[in-house]
């Protein structure tokens, strides 16, 4: 089953709430969050306050995705603050302080997972497959909103989707970064189930359309 997941990034902020609320109107699967802090990534979005915020309006699950430095630091907090899925980066810390953030997650009972950006090879999610419910592939480089989608990544996408045949078949592969209903198709067909679309879904006519478009 495919899942798509809008990125908040990209709705509204003086209307946010009303934003969220109609996701789950036009079968949106996750709501996606993205939480920088403009050291892992020259931007700074929302925290902790707003994830629980968020908590309260809507009844989906919280994809959150941390591109923060060392988030070992802050992942209890987000699990408290709401998160269903929280996404670490394998890239921001030591392997020893990424397996205790996932171990940590799950033990708050959140779905556990890494996400690896463009210049990061499949292997680097080796060692954290065990620990993971779900891994996020970026199409784009993280930080922004609204950039191109890097076709090129489909190769690691195809890799990662064998690991995980053959080693965490439950675990879902998802993919952030320019998704439309025609990069969409090509992502499913290298393996993913889970789309992140942030501008393409908050900017299209029918949202609920798109979704479809993308799913199908």
């Amino acid at each position: 089953m495919v899942k798509v997941a809008p990125s908040i990034l990209s709705a509204d902020f003086v209307n946010l709430e009303r934003d969220i609320r109609s996701l789950s109107q036009t079968g949106a699967d996750y709501v996606h969050v993205d939480v920088m802090d403009g050291i892992f990534v020259p931007n700074i979005t929302i925290g902790i306050p707003v994830v629980e915020a968020i908590r309260r309006i809507t009844p989906l699950p919280l994809d959150v995705h941390l591109m923060i430095d060392r988030p070992v630091r802050y992942v209890g907090a987000f699990c408290k603050a709401g998160a269903d899925i929280l996404t670490i980066h394998v890239e921001a810390d030591t392997e020893e302080n990424n397996l205790s953030a996932l171990r940590q997650i799950r033990a708050n009972g959140v779905k556990a997972a890494v996400s690896v950006k463009p210049n990061t090879p499949a292997e680097a999610v080796l060692p954290y497959l065990g620990l993971c419910d779900l891994i996020l592939v970026m199409t784009v480089e993280p930080g922004f909103g609204g950039q191109r989608f890097m076709e090129d990544m489909m190769p690691k996408l195809k890799t990662i989707s064998g690991y995980l045949a053959a080693q965490n078949p439950g675990c879902e592969l998802e993919v952030d970064g320019g998704i439309n209903a025609e990069t969409g198709r090509i992502c499913r067909e290298n393996g993913a189930n889970v789309l992140v679309a942030g501008s393409a879904y908050f900017k299209a006519p029918d949202p609920e359309a798109f979704v479809r478009a993308v799913k199908a």
